[in-house]
C-alpha cells in the first residue's frame, strides 16, 4: 500500500509502496515552520490523508484559485501581471487530519486550513521553506505522484 512522509527538517516526500522506497522529491513547506494552528501560515503535522484530488486533465502549470481552474496557464508575463499571488499550480491533494485535537476540528483543522500538496512555479526554490503552508511541489513531481496515490492515501508529516 502506497503511503507517504513529509519530511521539514530534510524538506522531502518519500513515496513508499509497503516498506520500500519508491521515491524521494525534494518539496517546500511553510516559511513560517510547522504548526497547526488555523492562520499561523505553517506546515501541519501528524498523520493525514488525501481527502481529494483537484485538476486532473489539466495542462501542467494550469493555474487554480480557491480549488478551481481559472482558465488561465502560468508563464513569467502571467507573474509580473500578479506579482504577489501565491500560485498553485497542475493538480491539488487536498490533506485532511486523522488526529483530533491535533489536526483535526477546532482551530488546527487542516482540511479546513486548506493546506494542499500542489505545483508551483519552476522559478521557486525547492528544499527551501518557502510555502504560506501548504507542501510545494515542481510541476513534474506532483504530476508523476498524482497519478499514483488515490485519495484516502495517508501521509504522515514530520519535523
Amino acid at each position: 500500500m502506497i503511503h507517504l512522509i513529509v519530511s521539514i527538517t530534510d524538506q522531502s516526500l518519500s513515496v513508499f509502496d509497503g516498506k520500500d522506497l519508491i521515491q524521494r522529491l525534494t518539496i517546500s513547506t511553510a516559511l513560517n515552520g510547522p504548526g497547526q494552528q488555523k492562520n499561523s501560515g505553517c506546515t501541519p503535522l501528524g498523520l493525514h490523508i488525501i481527502r481529494a484530488k483537484i485538476g486532473e486533465g489539466y495542462p501542467e502549470n494550469a493555474v487554480f484559485r480557491g480549488r478551481r481552474f481559472t482558465g488561465e496557464i502560468y508563464s513569467s508575463a502571467l507573474s509580473d501581471q500578479f506579482p504577489r499571488r501565491d500560485w498553485i499550480l497542475t493538480r491539488i491533494l487536498w490533506l485532511s487530519g486523522l488526529e483530533k485535537g491535533v489536526n483535526r476540528l477546532g482551530d488546527v483543522d487542516t482540511m479546513q486550513r486548506y493546506i494542499y500538496i500542489h505545483g508551483t512555479p519552476d522559478s521557486e526554490p525547492m528544499g527551501v521553506a518557502r510555502s504560506h503552508g501548504c507542501i510545494r511541489m515542481r510541476n513534474k513531481d506532483l504530476l508523476w505522484l498524482f497519478s499514483r496515490v488515490p485519495v484516502g492515501t495517508k501521509i504522515l508529516i514530520k519535523d
